[in-house]
């Protein structure tokens, strides 16, 4: 629990075991209890979605590539003897291109997405991935320019128009595609066509090919995602030509086919979580586990990145001293009911810094470290404890990354009672009370087993107790801030940010709020 408050006027207290917290503000304002959920350690989600990704990846070497005649062989035996329906292996293959999109191209970013569909299933996959990218959030357009008379696909078009997807005609298109749209799904030929593509498919290929040399021009460029196949390609020898489509993300379906060795695009990703062990056996293919309940899974390695080009041109509204409230909590509350609004993921979380007599900083904002309650409950003998107790002033930052916000609070430190520690202590589920007792934090420990194996043990022990005793070296601190920043990303890195520090006026308390520079 952390808690927050100015002098002895506020108090700003988030309860984590009850799901809420409640601003006190006496002489500046009444009490008013807000929803909120536990506040947890800040923890990189960019960090923790690389490694995942990383441990996902499969060496292209491993991994079982499809000629022509094979793929086709597959489609019939999941069709016939196992029982398979096109519809079915659609909607998987669909769901499979939407969720490797979402992997890679977030919503916030990359919204409007067209999706360019052939006449047949490879067309009908490029429908579905339509269907679960509007449900995803994004913004889905579909070019469909020959339709299929056939039930399945007039069924998949219904559903789209249910959902007040539009439909555009070849016409209806820009002559360049980047400046209405975000991503381009190129659905249009599967492993199956062969020959030349006829009109009007040979111009929509075109304008994807022109597509990537539009593109090295731009600063934010739109991305190409091929389904299966890039649309005309040799299903086993590639772009033969080398003027074919370069897409950004080939998603393989089943399992890579030849050409898929031909790809120098930065993400591959392989879909369809369908394929049996039969066939894996009969044409003996070495394919990627996927990860937990994932319908895809990225094959190679992650793209070389050139760490300088990361930047991010932000585009938000103006953050101006008019518009905020007087009360740098209050205009807290105001972000975080947004941050929670826009669905961003653990917007709670926040990262703790501290500085110990020797003068370095530490963070403490990975794992479950410093969880924001009262302010953070601890081991008292843990090195976030000493930095504390030699330095009592610490720094938090709360950062929302898809609003491009952040707001830093600075102050000074103190303990909680011991009464308050004890009752938050018992309203934390069993499991983290004995873990509290186990954990020595920040000390060394010989292995994981040893701290899983005192678990258990104190697990035995306090079958038969109701209450189990709160550690003595175990409590929290709470954080009375003098400074509060909020910080607007803007364009050309001349971001907004407005500080908030305390000041006496005609004897009464009142926050200052003064613009600095970015």
């Amino acid at each position: 629990m952390f808690a927050l408050f100015h002098g002895h006027k506020c108090f700003f207290h988030f309860h984590a075991s009850r799901s809420h917290y409640s601003l006190s503000k006496n002489a500046w304002g009444s009490t008013c209890p807000i929803s909120l959920p536990a506040i947890r350690s800040f923890a990189s989600i960019s960090f923790v979605k690389a490694t995942r990704v990383m441990q996902s990846m499969t060496s292209p070497e491993s991994i079982s590539y499809l000629t022509q005649r094979d793929a086709a062989e597959i489609d019939e035996i999941l069709m016939g003897p196992l029982g398979f329906s096109v519809d079915q292996l659609m909607e998987l293959a669909g769901l499979s291109v939407a969720t490797s999109i979402a992997e890679v191209y977030k919503p916030s970013e990359y919204n409007r997405v067209l999706a360019i569909c052939g006449p047949g299933n490879n067309g009908g996959d490029g429908l579905v991935a339509a269907r679960h990218l509007h449900h995803f959030g994004y913004k889905p357009f579909v070019c469909y320019p020959k339709r299929t008379a056939k039930p399945l696909f007039t069924g998949l078009v219904t559903q789209l128009e249910s959902l007040a997807v539009p439909f555009l005609t070849v016409g209806d298109l820009p002559s360049e595609l980047s400046k209405d749209f975000d991503v381009l799904v190129d659905a249009m030929f599967g492993f199956s066509f062969h020959g030349s593509p006829r009109p009007p498919f040979d111009d929509l290929i075109q304008k994807l090919v022109n597509l990537h040399k539009y593109n090295q021009t731009r600063q934010k460029s739109s991305v190409i995602v091929s389904v299966d196949i890039p649309s005309g390609w040799h299903v086993e020898e590639g772009d033969v030509a080398g003027e074919g489509i370069k897409p950004h993300m080939l998603v393989s379906l089943t399992a890579p086919k030849l050409c898929a060795k031909k790809f120098s695009g930065p993400h591959h990703f392989l879909g369809g979580r369908f394929v049996p062990p039969s066939i894996v056996e009969k044409y003996k293919l070495h394919l990627p586990q996927y990860p937990g309940a994932s319908m895809c899974v990225q094959i190679g390695k992650p793209p070389q990145i050139d760490i300088s080009a990361l930047r991010e041109n932000y585009i938000s509204p103006e953050f101006l001293e008019d518009q905020v409230e007087a009360n740098p909590i209050d205009q807290f509350l105001k972000w975080f009911d947004d941050a929670v609004a826009a669905g961003l993921k653990e917007p709670n979380a926040m990262c703790l810094s501290t500085v110990g007599k020797d003068g370095k900083p530490s963070d403490c904002g990975f794992e479950n470290c410093c969880q924001f309650y009262t302010f953070r409950y601890t081991n008292y003998e843990s090195r976030k404890a000493q930095q504390l107790l030699e330095n009592p002033r610490a720094s938090l930052l709360f950062y929302w990354d898809g609003l491009h916000r952040q707001v830093r609070v600075e102050g000074s430190v103190q303990k909680v009672s011991d009464e308050e520690s004890e009752q938050y202590f018992h309203s934390r589920p069993r499991g983290s009370q004995i873990g509290a007792i186990v954990s020595k934090q920040s000390t060394i420990v010989p292995g994981r087993h040893v701290i899983h194996q005192q678990f258990k043990e104190l697990e035995e022990k306090f079958s038969d107790v109701d209450l189990i005793p709160k550690p003595k070296a175990w409590g929290g601190y709470k954080l009375k801030p003098d400074l509060f920043e909020f910080w607007q990303g803007q364009k050309s890195r001349l971001h907004d940010r407005l500080q908030y520090t305390p000041q006496e006026i005609n004897g009464k308390q009142v926050w200052g709020i003064v613009r600095l520079a970015p």
